[in-house]
This record gives C-alpha cells, structure tokens and sequence, in this order.
C-alpha cells in the first residue's frame, strides 16, 4: 500500500499531499487507501516538502520564496517530491501527477482528464524560467467559477492570482446583470457585502494553495478622498465633491472634478502634499490590514490625457510625481515594519519614465509593463529594433502603437530604479474573441511569453476572463506552459493539448481550427481599428459556412467521447461551429459596408448564441466576448485611441 509523508509542515504542503492523495486514488481506484502522515526523518513511501528540508540544493534561485524549483525523484512505491517553497512542492505534485499522465483541460471536475493506470517513476528538476505567471479577474465573474480557476491555476504550472479593486463588484455584476443576454437571462443583482464576502473566500483559497496573491490596481486616486469607484466605468453625476476634495482632484482644461463623471478615470492633484499623504496613508493602512497581499498594485486612474495642470504639477511629469508618491508610501510602509512589495505600473500616460526622480528603495518595488495600445498582429521580438521614442507632452502625447516602442520605454524606467519587472497584458481581454480560430492567437501567446523574457521580464498578469476557454483552453496552456519554460516547442505543445483533448483523430480538429482562423483572417480584425469595410475579406468570410459544414459532421460522430473530459472539449467545438456562422454573418455584412444590417444581426446573434451561456459558462464569457464584438460592429474605436 501506498504511502505519503510529509516532511514539511505546512498548510500548503498538506494540501499538496491531500491532492496527490485524491489523485494516485483516482489513478489506482482499486489500489486501497493511502496513508498521509507527518514524518521529517522517514526514508520510505512518497516524501514530499521543501527542498532545504530534504537537503536539496537550491542554489539556483535567487530567492526562495518566489522563485519555483520543482524537484522529482520517484519509483513505483514512492520517492521525493519537492519544492523551494510550499507552493513549489504544491506545483511538484501536479508535475509528478502530469508525468503520470494527469491533464487539465478546462476547469473545473469536468476538464480532468486522469488516466487510470500504474503510476511509474518519474526523474525532473526545473526551475521555472518566469518568476510570475498569472492572471487578473476581469470580464464578467461568477463565483463557483472563481474558484475552479483559482484551483486550476497550480495544477498547469501557475503560481499568481491578482484580484484587482478592493470591492470588484464591477466584475461581478457584469454577469449577474447579463447586459449582454436579456433574451435568456433576467438580471440578478449583487449586494456589495456579497461581494466583499466571495473575495474574501478567493483570498483564502489563494492562500491555500500558496500562490502569490496580488491585490488591487486602480482605485487609490478616489477611494482615500471618500469617493467610491465601486461602480467601475461608470458615470456617476450624482456625487456631490466637498470643496475640500474637489480642491484636491485634477485639474484639467481649468477645471477640477471627476473625469468625465467617473471616479476610476479621476487623477488627483499629485504636486500637493497634503493629498499624496492621504494617498499614502491610506496605502500604508490598506497594507496593514490586508497583510496577506504579497503585492499591493498601487496604479493610478483608469483613464489617459487627463493629469493635472495646475502650475505646481506641470513643474514635474506625472511619472517623476507618481514616484515622489511612491517614495512617500515606501517610508510610511517600512516607519510600520510592514515588507509589503508594491507594483507600479508603466500605463498610458506613465509610459514615458520619470526624468528627475528615483525610487529610494528599489528593493520594495517591482515594475509593470502594460502595453495596453500594442496591436496583437506581430509578436513581441526576442531581438529588440531600435526606434525612436515620442517625447512627453502633458495630456497631448499619442500613446506607443508598437510592443516594441513599450519595451523601450520600460528600459528608460530602468533608470528610476531596476527592480524587478514583469508584464501586464491584455491577451485574455478583449483580443482573444477576434481570432475565433484560436491558432494564430495560440502562436502568439508563446512567441510573446519568449520575446518578453528575451526582454529581460520576469513574467506575466494576464488581465482578461476566468473563462478562456472556448473552443478549448489550449491558448491558456499554451501561455501557462511557455511561462514555465521558454524552451517549450510550441508543436509539442499542440500535441499534447489536441491529443489529450480530441484523441487519435486531433489533427482533424487542429486542421478545422487553422481553417476558420485563415477564413477570419487574424490581420484583418486584429488590426482594422475600426475601419472593416473590405470586400475581399467578405469573400474570405464567406467560406466559414462551407468550412462548418465539412466539419460538423465528424463532431458530431465523435461528440461521445471515451472520457467526460473530451466528450465536453467536442461539445464545445460542435457550440462553436454555430458560433463560428453567426459571428461571420455579422462580419460579412461589417465588410460590405452594410452597417445598419450588421448591427441587427449582431443584436440576433447575441440572443441566439446566448441560450447557451449557463451551459457553457465555464468555458465562455459571454459577456466579455460580446463586448469586445461590440466595439467592433456598434461603436468601433481602439482603446485609449488617441
């Protein structure tokens, strides 16, 4: 009989024991049970805790706690598995159970994939090659679904979760309102303490696992004024500002205010030292209540060209005073004895780096890249071009078009303080639904996630959906793999996923997909920032019926599959077909120029498409992915488009 020691005592370790306990029971059902005890000295069964606790060397991380080394030596009857950290022997266990076979396909019970089968001997070591790897909540959030992603996250190699706002109920309502499907929905309000609760519940179930947990983002320019930006994007002309607090906002073309109405978009008077120390105050007693952040995001407004002009303000760039202000927070947090890390972010307006001034204390911080006004039609370079950069106009200066001219500027950062860097993107966001096809995006991910490292970031936040994952979650491994390890082959990687997913027959499938993404043709609605009319991608578009029609067929001969797993992977492409019809309809009549016409059909397909939003909630955001069609066909811009 088999059995599991832990040699660690730790919460995450015994949860990393439990699973590989849930998991060899799976494998084994008919093996008996499986005895998990605490023993540090003992030589026999599995062994698993860190890596210094079993005399492993670990020289080569830099730093323990966040940098993941998984290390594996096991038989049939058991051996080490092990970590740097308690996370790291978490992520060990699921590499162990991998090896063996295991896949994760989709969250949640219905995207396992184990196999049942003896377990064999298993010999890996590897450090991950990016420190971070992770995701942000956005889009549209249930909470079952929050917690099968925070769950899923580990067992593909993750180690990050970010929970952006301290109240997201923005995310939330934007499914229980089901904006996007009052055909099939009824909208179901949230409460705000609900949602205060069900964060609560991630953070704990976060911390159970080990990852790194990174709080907030935006919201510190309103909430330390007593302004709420609960309500995310939207305009509010219903709150009333003390002369005291407007006196304290930015001022902007004479006056000072909220930004267009909104509390998210509002900068505050940085030049001011009586509002930074407010702003700092209310970061250091946000830190010392919520000690469990391992990084706090201090950014600014969600908005762009609309920092002060008052005199005092001009005397400096918004970047120079937002790192006076970090300085400030930075003193307050150590006079506290708080070692709260704390990121600051390169984003449209703080692109450009600060001139005059440098952090005190670059051991506390860590920088972000967020390239938000990149185009996703070329990936970024392993090798960098030169180019050169816009100077800094104050709320006048158009924002970086290229991933290459944000990667310059990021160097210019350097500058202020070479801390540890890492990247924000926007892969999951509003880009994803534009490549239905997925394989042009899948590529991309994987180039991207080398060009970055090539770059010399340490990792990536994805912000975009928790439910990735139609018509499959191969985009997700594919990122959640390459962040790993850079030297994955992005073949290889196709393999696994599709062969997993679909079976001996897989390549049929990857052949459907590369069809449909020639068809909607990536560079035509990745790069047409508004402008589709275009007769020649109509034809193009023309062909996805034909396509569906050749396909659809084998679908549905194979739509019973030999696992739970894939039987969901092949109901999710037979979903997809329709999708795929409907979605081309609309982008036909975008390419004739038949606007109105096109606009009907969207709302259709919208309705349509949304009676299998319950099913398929896991997987799809209906939500998100219709907002981003949305700005597509009804109100075309690009994003921050300046």
């Amino acid at each position: 009989m088999l059995q599991i020691f832990k040699i660690t005592s730790h919460p995450t370790v015994d949860f990393a024991a439990e699973e590989l306990k849930k998991y060899l029971r799976m494998m084994m059902p008919e093996n008996g049970d499986i005895d998990i005890k605490y023993d540090p000295h003992t030589t026999c069964g599995f062994r698993i805790g860190i890596m210094t606790d079993l005399d492993l060397d670990t020289s080569e991380a830099q730093d323990l706690e966040l940098d993941d080394i998984l290390h594996i030596d096991t038989d049939t009857k058991g051996g080490i598995i092990a970590g740097s950290n308690p996370r790291s022997v978490l992520l060990a266990v699921y590499r162990y159970l991998y090896e063996n076979g295991c896949r994760w396909l989709f969250p949640g019970i219905d995207g396992e994939l184990i196999p049942v089968a003896d377990i064999h001997a298993v010999k890996y070591h590897k450090m991950a090659d990016c420190r971070y790897r992770g995701q942000c909540n956005e889009g549209a959030e249930f909470q079952q679904n929050m917690i099968d992603v925070i769950d899923f996250q580990p067992k593909i190699g993750m180690n990050v979760f970010m929970m952006e706002f301290d109240n997201p109920k923005v995310y939330y309502n934007s499914y229980y309102s089901s904006f996007y499907n009052r055909a099939n929905r009824t909208p179901e309000p949230i409460d705000d303490a609900t949602i205060k609760q069900w964060k609560r519940m991630c953070e704990v179930e976060i911390a159970k696992r080990g990852l790194q947990f990174h709080d907030m983002g935006h919201g510190w320019t309103a909430e330390p004024f007593g302004i709420s930006s609960i309500k995310g994007w939207e305009k509010d002309d219903k709150v009333s500002l003390p002369a005291s607090v407007r006196n304290m906002l930015a001022e902007v073309k004479g006056e000072r205010g909220l930004f267009g109405g909104v509390a998210l978009s509002t900068q505050f008077c940085m030049s001011n030292p009586e509002a930074r120390s407010i702003v700092a105050n209310y970061v250091t007693n946000y830190a010392k209540m919520h000690k469990n952040a391992d990084y706090l995001h201090v950014w600014l407004a969600d908005a762009s060209h609309n920092h002060c002009e008052c005199a005092e303000c001009r005397k400096k760039t918004p970047s120079d005073w937002y790192v006076v202000l970090l300085n400030e927070i930075d003193a307050l947090l150590s006079a506290a004895g708080l070692a709260t890390r704390i990121v600051f972010i390169c984003y449209t307006d703080t692109t450009w780096a600060a001139v005059t001034e440098k952090l005190n204390n670059k051991n506390r911080f860590s920088f972000m890249l967020a390239a938000i006004t990149r185009t996703y039609t070329k990936p970024v370079p392993e090798i960098l071009p030169q180019c050169s950069l816009e100077p800094f106009a104050l709320n006048e200066s158009p924002f970086p078009k290229t991933v290459e001219e944000y990667i310059h500027h990021a160097k210019e950062w350097k500058r202020v303080g070479d801390c540890p860097s890492l990247v924000y993107e926007y892969h999951f966001w509003l880009h994803q639904y534009r490549e239905p096809g997925t394989m042009f995006f899948s590529k991309l991910l994987h180039d991207d996630v080398k060009g970055y490292c090539a770059n010399g970031f340490n990792g990536m936040i994805e912000d975009g959906s928790q439910r990735s994952y139609f018509p499959n979650g191969f985009n997700y491994f594919v990122y959640a793999s390459t962040l790993f390890d850079t030297s994955a082959d992005y073949e290889e990687l196709k393999k696994d996923y599709f062969s997993s997913a679909y079976g001996d027959k897989w390549q049929t499938v990857e052949e459907y997909l590369q069809a449909i993404t020639d068809a909607f043709d990536p560079n035509y609605i990745l790069s047409a920032k508004g402008h589709y009319y275009s007769p020649e991608n109509a034809e193009k578009l023309k062909k996805v019926r034909e396509i569906t029609a050749k396909y659809l067929p084998f679908f549905e001969e194979n739509r019973i599959m030999p696992r739970r797993a894939q039987t969901v992977a092949m109901r999710l492409l037979i979903l997809h077909t329709e999708f795929c019809n409907s979605f081309a309809d609309v982008m036909i009549l975008k390419a004739e120029g038949k606007d109105p016409e096109a606009r009907a059909e969207f709302s259709k397909f919208c309705a349509d498409f949304g009676k299998y939003e319950r099913e398929i909630a896991t997987y799809f955001d209906q939500h998100m992915c219709f907002s981003s069609y949305d700005q597509v066909v009804i109100k075309p811009r690009q994003f921050y488009e300046s």
